[in-house]
């Protein structure tokens, strides 16, 4: 995460959503993509493996699917111009597809964020 620093990046720890709590975060986030146009990358590992645990690098410790959920739908307003979910392993999901299942949540907040965008070119 130094590196990420030191290249600019922002990082959200899975603790900060302690911290600072969910709007705290999407606050964070609009506050630093602003009017720019923005593409939403999500490794799926940012869940607590009891929320995903088909994931090439599970974190205990970390966010629940409600959490990473209500941090994407609140980020309404963000010109999204696309977006990614990483990091899934449906060969090792549990019978109940629980990480899949998270994923395909994932997937159409992005693609919500992504339609409610305005074409403006």
């Amino acid at each position: 995460m130094r590196n990420d620093r030191r290249c600019g990046f922002s990082v959200i720890t899975a603790r900060d959503i302690d911290k600072i709590g969910a709007q705290g975060i999407i606050d964070s986030i609009k506050d630093r993509v602003g009017e720019n146009r923005v593409y939403i990358s999500v490794d799926i590992d940012v869940l607590d493996p009891a929320f995903a645990p088909a994931t090439g690098t599970s974190e205990p410790g970390g966010w629940s699917t409600r959490e990473l959920l209500t941090v994407l739908d609140g980020l309404t307003g963000l010109k999204v111009i696309g977006g990614d979910v990483v990091e899934v392993a449906p060969a090792y999901d549990n019978t109940g597809k629980t990480t899949v299942l998270a994923a395909a949540g994932v997937a159409f907040s992005l693609l919500t964020l992504m339609v409610q965008t305005p074409d403006t070119d």
